[in-house]
């Protein structure tokens, strides 16, 4: 079996496994180099011959791997947006949960260069409904309301707080609308208050 190696996240968060020997390291150089030219602005101007120039690999390579530019941008921008093992907050209360987690999320996706691979990984598909980064939402999301659920308080679904908080952050984010922790915190408070409201009738 071909042994594994990490190579670093494009931002030094977490490591990103990849297979190891030649591929690792091809790996590393295209990711860095897309990294870079995201950094620089413009990805829309970002093309397989400027990432393999940029990387010092072949172009066929680049090709024989992902097949097109979108392919690519939205390989990397995934990787980007996805970090293993993020635990949603625990602070004792639901709303704090949820407000937290919004301001965290908030955050990360508003950074510059965060913003530039979303708004690349949207424009390279047709649909992010099995986006990993969304699923790893939906999968923190889950964990808050399981607690809340133990704590005896009202919850609501999981596709709740997927459309009442993420979506609109991350649509806030991809379109250059005003969001930040402020607004994060609405929309978590709007999420409890649903939930609540669902219990009360």
């Amino acid at each position: 079996m071909e042994s594994m190696a990490s190579t670093t996240n494009l931002e030094n968060d977490a490591p990103i496994r990849r297979p190891g020997g030649r591929s690792a390291r091809v790996h590393a150089a295209v990711y860095e180099a897309v990294g870079q030219l995201m950094g620089e602005g413009r990805p829309d101007k970002i093309t397989i011959p400027s990432v393999a120039q940029r990387a010092g690999v072949n172009a066929t390579s680049i090709y024989r791997r992902w097949g097109d530019i979108d392919a690519l941008l939205e390989e990397v921008a995934v990787a980007a947006l996805t970090r293993e093992g993020d635990l949603p907050p625990d602070t004792g209360t639901f709303e704090g949960d949820l407000s937290e987690w919004a301001g965290i999320i908030i955050d990360d996706i508003s950074r510059p260069r965060r913003t530039r691979y979303l708004r690349a990984m949207v424009s390279a598909r047709d649909s992010v409904d099995t986006c990993p980064c969304w699923e790893q939402r939906r999968t923190q999301a889950a964990d808050m309301i399981r607690r809340a659920d133990d704590r005896g308080e009202p919850t609501p679904t999981e596709d709740q707080v997927v459309d009442h908080i993420v979506a609109p952050l991350y649509h806030h984010v991809v379109f250059g609308l005003a969001a930040d922790r402020e607004y994060a915190a609405r929309l978590a408070r709007d999420v409890v208050f649903m939930a609540g409201a669902a219990t009360r009738r």
